[in-house]
């Protein structure tokens, strides 16, 4: 099962790639001491993984105009890793079905102890980049040993617990524990239009005016191409086309990743 640094390594490979200029390529790397220069943003989580989430840039990294010309460097950072945390929530959610969502996303001057380091390599240049993962499970198992006991047990002849601990029964349950976020509940009774795209084609005003019967419209795939799964206008996966009891169904060979997810209907894979 992922964890959230995994899907983060995942998602910003892939969004560093599309969006940076001279599609950078992100790989993992020993840690390097930053100049005093070197910036950073710390992602606040709530959910099934929750707490603090860290990265810190070397700061040359601001001298290239990685995320635009005429642009603010460090505040397109902050832009494009707000999008990383946000989309690796979302491959969290679809690889392993653990759900979390960013709370708080700050500036922050630099951290003392990191967890990873990388490093963002173009043809020219070369930039460090460290993470520091304070995430932890929000529901750690609890032993035997550590279950609550109630206050009769605890004043039992020749026990030696000294405090009293309130029973299971009277605990307070946090919304994860249901696995769903606080506020995911309103989503769930949405109704959103989902369509197979077979393919799609570009014709004059005229050729479309003389269509009749009987006619052919040729479109821009093969037969033996996927199809693509549409969710409200998005592409969210694609696969062959099945026969299911008399019916026409799909099954899914591939997952469009997060970024293409927020793309148009008229993005590819």
């Amino acid at each position: 099962m992922k964890t959230y640094i995994q899907c983060w390594i995942d998602v910003a490979a892939a969004l560093f790639a599309q969006a940076l200029a001279g599609a950078p390529e992100l790989s993992e790397s020993l840690p390097k001491p930053l100049s005093a220069s070197s910036f950073g943003f710390a992602a606040t989580l709530a959910g099934d993984p929750q707490g603090r989430f860290s990265i810190i840039l070397d700061g040359a990294i601001l001298d290239s105009p990685l995320v635009g010309e005429g642009v603010d460097q460090k505040a397109g950072w902050s832009e494009l890793l707000r999008e990383v945390a946000d989309a690796a929530s979302g491959e969290l959610l679809a690889k392993s079905g653990q759900t979390c969502r960013v709370e708080k996303f700050e500036e922050i001057s630099g951290e003392s102890q990191v967890t990873h380091a990388f490093q963002l390599r173009s043809s020219e240049r070369a930039w460090t980049i460290l993470v520091r993962d304070e995430l932890h499970s929000a529901q750690p198992s609890v032993s035997a040993a550590q279950q609550p006991v109630t206050k009769d047990a605890a004043e039992e002849p020749g026990s030696t617990m000294g405090s009293t601990v309130n029973s299971p029964s009277n605990a307070h349950v946090p919304s994860s524990a249901t696995g769903l976020s606080p506020g995911i509940e309103l989503l769930l009774d949405v109704e959103l239009e989902t369509s197979l795209r077979f393919g799609c084609c570009e014709m004059p005003l005229g050729d479309i005016l003389d269509l009749g019967p009987g006619d052919v419209v040729q479109l821009d795939r093969h037969l033996s191409d996927p199809v693509d799964l549409i969710v409200s206008d998005k592409i969210v996966a694609r696969g062959e086309v099945v026969l299911v009891n008399g019916n026409f169904g799909l099954r899914i060979t591939e997952v469009a990743a997060p970024r293409k997810r927020l793309e148009t209907i008229r993005c590819l894979f």
